[in-house]
């Protein structure tokens, strides 16, 4: 009898073990007659942000739909500019970052189209890296800016970027570190607008030093973003780009290709297509003037739009 036994325990690891050594490690351990595991559940993404809060903000709503298909998500917040997460995005350090058609097809090359939404993707889709893929833009928009204070517009009857040829160069601009440097900054706005200005000061990423700045007289110029409550709360003036300078700017998830399955497309692809300027303006202003936590307001987002 003890020979039996031993024999049907060694027939029953042996089965055991072929069972493993044939199956999908990742698979559970659920029984054969139980739906397989989601293909979404293999997948691991990194999901980055640029240093501002709309950034923040979209990549959480994006790791939000995903983690709700899923799909194993981490987050790397606040990487600075394109300057440094841009490289991240390329090797591989991070999968997914939210974007924007136009400021992303100027970074790649300072002569892309970026005049109307479909030449902004068109140029965005051909400059991308073999690694890395434009899903499906959205409707919102935020755009660079322009902006002065309503004073200094009056004193200077200033309603477009070209009104400030006559007097940039009694003006400082305020902006990003990288906008000295970058076409869609200070180079681009002098070889579109012709305008050289006194001075360039480096400030945050549209952020509250601009915006202290612009408020006191440090600079007399300043690039902000349309989605901004600031420009509204403390009456700026931004001024209409009459040359499509900074284009179109549809917010855009780009991602490693690799990463980019039918059920994490499809997550992404379905976020985009609830987002509206408006909507992404609203999110801002919860943040900046209400001082909500960024991926408290990208939860709410995603619970009244169906996606968590």
């Amino acid at each position: 009898m003890k020979k039996h036994l031993a024999t049907l325990a060694a027939a029953a690891t042996a089965l055991a073990l072929t069972a493993c050594s044939s199956g999908n490690p990742l698979a559970s351990s659920a029984p054969a007659s139980s739906a397989p595991a989601s293909s979404a559940a293999a997948i691991s993404i990194v999901v980055g942000s640029a240093n501002f809060p709309e950034s923040e903000i979209l990549a959480d709503i994006y790791a939000g739909a995903l983690k709700a298909k899923g799909v194993t998500v981490s987050t790397k917040l606040n990487i600075a500019s394109r300057e440094t997460y841009v490289p991240a995005l390329t090797n591989g350090e991070i999968d997914l970052i939210p974007e924007y058609t136009g400021g992303f097809s100027k970074y790649l090359s300072a002569d892309a189209d970026t005049s109307t939404e479909a030449a902004a993707l068109a140029s965005l889709k051909s400059l991308l890296p073999a690694s890395l893929t434009a899903l499906e833009p959205s409707a919102a928009q935020d755009k660079d800016s322009i902006t002065v204070t309503r004073a200094t517009a009056d004193k200077y009857s200033l309603k477009t970027i070209e009104d400030l040829a006559p007097v940039a160069g009694q003006f400082v601009l305020g902006g990003p570190p990288e906008w000295k440097n970058r076409a869609l900054g200070v180079p681009g706005l002098k070889k579109t607008y012709g305008l050289t200005f006194k001075d360039f000061k480096a400030l945050d990423v549209a952020g509250p030093l601009t915006v202290q700045a612009l408020k006191n007289g440090q600079v007399q110029a300043a690039n902000l973003f349309t989605t901004d409550p600031s420009i509204k709360a403390n009456d700026f003036v931004s001024l209409e780009d009459t040359k499509q300078f900074f284009g179109a700017q549809n917010v855009i998830p780009v991602i490693q290709k690799s990463k980019a399955t039918p059920e994490v497309t499809a997550a992404l692809n379905a976020v985009s297509a609830k987002l509206t300027t408006d909507v992404l303006a609203a999110m801002v202003t919860k943040v900046v003037v209400d001082k909500e936590d960024a991926a408290t307001v990208a939860a709410e987002f995603l619970s009244s739009n169906g996606l968590a």
